[in-house]
């Protein structure tokens, strides 16, 4: 039995048990009756609205005929996009994936239908309809996979954006996926990327990576302030062009920091606190940009020097930043990570600062951090306050965050930090009570179950 006759039966039988007229249904239903009579004689094709009504007038589930809709109209129908268009969204609104992939994976055998799938992914990824967007970016970028356009790494980029999550395993593999398709991007798209993508690989701790990003990020905000055109027609990055120029050395500076050569992090840091180069005047939204990397280079002038073993900076760095909401965490980490290298006291500091020890969101006046950065920084904090505690013989306080950054660190599969949480959970296991042992026993079982198919896992717990 065809599908589109199934839609019809079921509304012929509903309509026969309830002894209903076209004219009572069509007034239920809100449609018009001349226009269900052409429906059910099979004149005219169904609608999306006119079977979203039916389909409500015959109290039944929000997309109970959608598969089936498929079918007819679509797998065994003259596909048309008037229908093909609606039923996505619908699909997508619905979170009928599968619907969305049966479709996708017929009507791209034709590549006509490329270009209108992709629109229709961007409309999806703009309302947040990740998972449905995907299927079409997916799709699209299969179908053009030999064309290397710029909506094949348009569809790549959002893939990647999309496939970002909380397993640093993961995001690894979706960083080097898209990595090759930057360079074919519109020159606005590309700044955004190679930020994004830095992103990602510092929270991978891939430091030689993100200085590369950093330095072609520079190179091309660079060119393109230096030709800028006031065109209203031209694409412009998501954010003001001086952005990207200083974030690029703000990221340099933080792969400096990353490798212990603060004198070079201070470089750096001059440089995205200097506006000399700047085009005047500067609109308002560049103004914000420029107000706070000057405070993050103020800021990070002190902890710069607190990591280089300038001890005596440290009350007018917590003085600077104690009022700054927004900076207080990493501040408070890096504080901790001196202390643990220069051996000296900050319980005071800790005591006034304990409410920023729980994960939050981290965000500075020119929006959220990733959620990847934000992951990372959270279990690195953890295992340094940890270690800060334990060499002070707090051994309480050092399990209990060093058993929160090394569950926290398998949540995100950071595989790196791991590895550290159990070297400092080895030293200072003689201190560790009963219960400290068995968390730590079950959060290295979990590590096991994870890696079980992978090769040379070494046994830590004896």
């Amino acid at each position: 039995m065809e599908a589109a006759s199934t839609i019809l039966t079921e509304l012929e039988d509903y309509m026969k048990r309830e002894a209903l007229t076209i004219s009572k249904f069509a007034a239920r239903s809100g449609m018009n009756s001349g226009t269900l009579s052409n429906v059910i004689q099979g004149h005219r094709p169904i609608a999306m609205q006119q079977l979203d009504r039916i389909t409500l007038a015959m109290n039944l589930p929000e997309g109970y005929f959608y598969d089936l809709y498929v079918d007819n109209y679509i797998i065994n129908g003259a596909p048309d996009w008037r229908r093909i268009g609606p039923l996505l969204q619908r699909c997508a609104d619905l979170n009928k994936l599968e619907a969305i992939h049966r479709v996708v994976q017929h009507i791209m055998d034709k590549l006509i239908y490329a270009p209108m799938l992709f629109d229709t992914a961007e409309e999806l990824y703009a309302q947040g309809r990740l998972a449905a967007a995907a299927l079409m970016y997916e799709s699209v970028a299969e179908g053009e996979r030999f064309q290397h356009s710029e909506r094949l790494a348009l569809c790549r980029y959002r893939l990647f954006t999309i496939g970002l999550g909380d397993s640093q395993e993961a995001n690894l593999h979706a960083a080097n996926q898209f990595e090759p398709y930057v360079e074919r991007l519109d020159e606005a798209d590309q700044l955004d990327a190679l930020k994004h993508l830095a992103d990602v690989f510092a929270s991978l701790h891939r430091w030689e990576k993100v200085d590369e990003l950093a330095e072609l990020l520079g190179q091309k905000a660079s060119l393109q302030y230096k030709h800028l055109k006031q065109e209203s027609r031209q694409k412009q990055p998501v954010r003001p062009l001086i952005y990207y120029i200083l974030y690029a050395y703000l990221s340099k500076a933080g792969v400096c920091d990353e490798r212990g050569d603060y004198q070079k992090a201070l470089y750096y840091t001059s440089l995205y606190s200097d506006v000399s180069w700047m085009k005047p005047p500067l609109s308002q939204e560049e103004q914000r940009v420029v107000d706070q990397f000057q405070e993050w280079a103020h800021a990070n002038t002190y902890l710069y020097r607190l990591m280089s073993g300038e001890v005596e900076v440290l009350p007018e760095y917590i003085s600077y930043i104690e009022n700054k909401e927004n900076e207080i965490p990493s501040a408070l980490y890096k504080i901790i990570q001196a202390a643990n290298r220069y051996d000296f006291d900050i319980d005071e500091i800790l005591e006034r600062f304990r409410n920023h020890r729980a994960y939050r969101e981290q965000k500075s006046r020119l929006g959220k951090f990733t959620q990847q950065l934000t992951g990372d920084r959270h279990t690195r904090f953890m295992t340094e306050l940890a270690l800060y505690y334990l060499r002070h013989n707090s051994f309480a306080a050092g399990f209990h965050y060093l058993l929160e950054g090394l569950e926290s660190s398998v949540i995100i599969k950071s595989d790196s930090n791991i590895v550290r949480c159990v070297g400092i959970f080895e030293k200072y296991r003689p201190s560790a009570l009963p219960e400290h042992i068995q968390r730590y026993t079950n959060s290295m079982s979990e590590v096991y179950r994870i890696n079980e198919k992978k090769d040379g896992l070494l046994d830590v717990t004896n």
